[in-house]
């Protein structure tokens, strides 16, 4: 009974935008048109203008939508007539793969041209033709320095792409985050190929064009957001994902939020505002049960006596069958030595140095593994004499202890806005190894990886490689005025860590400045512990900063934003 109709004043011909049921359907309708569309109008001098731009933006609406959800290649016969339309438009070499296409409008200068995006494996192409104009716009995903999502008075949101110092906005798309996650996915894709051969030739998927698919794309993406946001290892693929309610006990409410979940782990994020996340690893649950049918609710318990209760889960009657199977798995015997790492603040005592052997000699003996941050020993912390400083270092150990209490010690911890605002104050220096590990992503790193560390400080040792060369170079220059390592027990852990991640990743080795990273690692860690974070620091939250090329370091220096979460997770 509800219609939404286009119509100028000097024109009896109306044409039909939206139909309704109700009056909230048509509504919903009317307020997107006008959040999306009716700004936009003020921009055209003529009503023929205004009327072919929307004429031609419903009909890309509908076009879009009728592919419904489905992935374009499992519609063959449409898919096949966007990429002739595609190759015909473009002329591009016939190996080049259309991966999806789009409906939108590209800017040229103040007025919107409806048409086609099209996104292949190389170059990101657009085509319009509308009252006898035909655009065509091709660029190299090579040639792209920014790719953003932006927004201003005239175009709601948009993507914005520069290419060799020209701006380029798209806009008008009917679902806009899907779209920047691919262009985002196959621009990454270019990086890689140009940059880093390795990588690029290790990934079948990368190396052959062939294989990059859409729902391949949105896979990656979403498994590198996951894996990102919850720091856990870049193994993790996100298989499933629940809208849900998690119980808070000390706040005593449900938190909406998702429940995600990966071959190793089940991680929940709020969605309300009340920044509440929590991880919990395979490895460390005991039982998975229908805690009510009634609420659809789970419970899970893990090994630390918590039990975590989930309800208005979809389709939990299948959930839990398949979480108790994925339990078991971890807890099968060839996961049995992936327990709860033990990062408590009372180390064993440190284990003989080896400095003054001969390199060669000392391969074979695992032995030699600090298990004790230096602070602990070097700089030993007198309870009865405490100055304005330790003070405040207490104040601050107190308000974790609190916070323990309340959310929980370790992995499984409950994270709020609250344990933000306090890792924001600054760590206390007796929780900083323990916390630097838990918050890094580390811990499930070292506990997934028992024994790694010390096999491989026994592969590398004795080796001698331009790396090997480099770090000797350095390890008087870190931290000399330190006790730590102006002793024999400093100088040789460093050397053990900075060996071992040379021989672990031969692709950045050693580089300038890890000397410095790992030296304050080692003050607050134990050994193995630092050896995890440098990992972390590297190969996660940092991946482009060490390295060889000097990219990564260049642009930092230039830009710090991307270094202020380190900065904040390390003061």
């Amino acid at each position: 009974p509800f219609r939404i109709v286009h119509q100028t004043p000097d024109s009896q011909v109306y044409w039909t935008i939206a139909c309704g049921a109700t009056r909230e359907e048509i509504t919903a309708h009317w307020e997107w048109l006008e959040h999306n569309v009716m700004k936009t109008l003020s921009v055209f001098d003529s009503n023929e203008d205004i009327t072919s731009f929307v004429h031609g933006k419903i009909r890309g609406l509908i076009a879009e939508e009728s592919k419904g959800s489905l992935i374009k290649e499992e519609d063959p016969e449409r898919f096949r007539e966007a990429h002739m339309k595609f190759e015909k438009s473009f002329g591009l070499a016939e190996q080049e793969k259309l991966v999806t296409y789009y409906s939108c409008s590209y800017w040229r200068g103040r007025v919107p041209c409806q048409g086609w995006l099209y996104l292949s494996t190389n170059f990101l192409s657009f085509y319009s033709y509308l009252l006898g104009a035909e655009i065509k716009l091709v660029i190299s995903w090579d040639d792209i320095s920014r790719l953003e999502k932006t927004s201003n008075v005239i175009l709601t949101e948009s993507i914005h792409v520069c290419s060799r110092g020209e701006d380029h906005y798209f806009s008008m798309f009917l679902h806009i985050g899907e779209t920047f996650l691919l262009m985002e996915q196959l621009a990454l894709y270019a990086v890689r190929r140009l940059f880093d051969k390795e990588t690029f030739e290790g990934d079948p998927v990368l190396r052959d064009p062939l294989q990059i698919t859409k729902r391949g794309l949105e896979s990656r993406a979403h498994s590198e957001q996951f894996n990102a946001f919850f720091r856990l290892p870049k193994e993790e693929s996100l298989r499933e994902v629940h809208e849900c309610f998690l119980w808070v006990p000390f706040s005593h409410y449900n938190t909406l939020g998702k429940m995600c979940i990966s071959e190793n782990y089940i991680c929940f994020a709020s969605q309300d505002g009340s920044l509440c996340c929590v991880i919990l690893p395979l490895r460390e649950v005991v039982a998975v049960e229908v805690a009510d049918p009634a609420s659809k609710a789970i419970s899970i318990a893990t090994r630390g006596k918590r039990a975590f209760r989930f309800s208005e889960v979809r389709d939990f009657e299948h959930l839990v069958p398949k979480l108790k199977g994925r339990c078991d798995a971890a807890a099968s015997p060839q996961h049995a030595a992936s327990a709860e790492v033990s990062i408590s603040p009372n180390p064993d005592p440190v284990l003989e140095d080896y400095e003054g052997q001969p390199m060669a000699s000392l391969k074979g003996n695992s032995k030699m593994v600090s298990t004790e941050a230096l602070m602990t020993v070097f700089h030993p912390q007198d309870a009865e004499n405490l100055d304005a400083k330790m003070l405040k270092e207490k104040m601050k150990e107190q308000s974790w202890n609190i916070l323990f209490i309340e959310c929980g010690r370790g992995v499984s911890m409950f994270r709020t806005r609250k344990t933000r605002d306090l890792i924001v104050r600054g760590i206390p220096e007796v929780l900083r190894g323990e916390l630097w590990l838990l918050f890094s992503g580390a811990v499930n790193d070292m506990a997934t990886n028992p024994g790694y560390y010390t096999e491989l400080v026994e592969r590398s040792l004795g080796t001698c490689t331009l790396a090997t060369d480099e770090i000797e170079r350095d390890l008087r220059r870190s931290l000399p005025e330190h006790p730590a390592f102006q002793s024999d027990t400093g100088i040789s852990a460093l050397r053990r860590v900075l060996t071992a991640y040379a021989h672990r990743n031969p692709k950045i080795g050693y580089c300038q400045a890890m000397n410095i990273l790992t030296s304050v690692l080692l003050l607050y860690a134990k050994e193995e512990e630092a050896f995890w974070l440098l990992v972390a620091v590297c190969e996660r939250m940092l991946p482009d900063y060490f390295n060889r090329r000097i990219i990564g370091k260049e642009e930092i220096d230039i830009n710090l934003e991307p270094i202020l979460p380190l900065y904040v997770l390390f003061k």
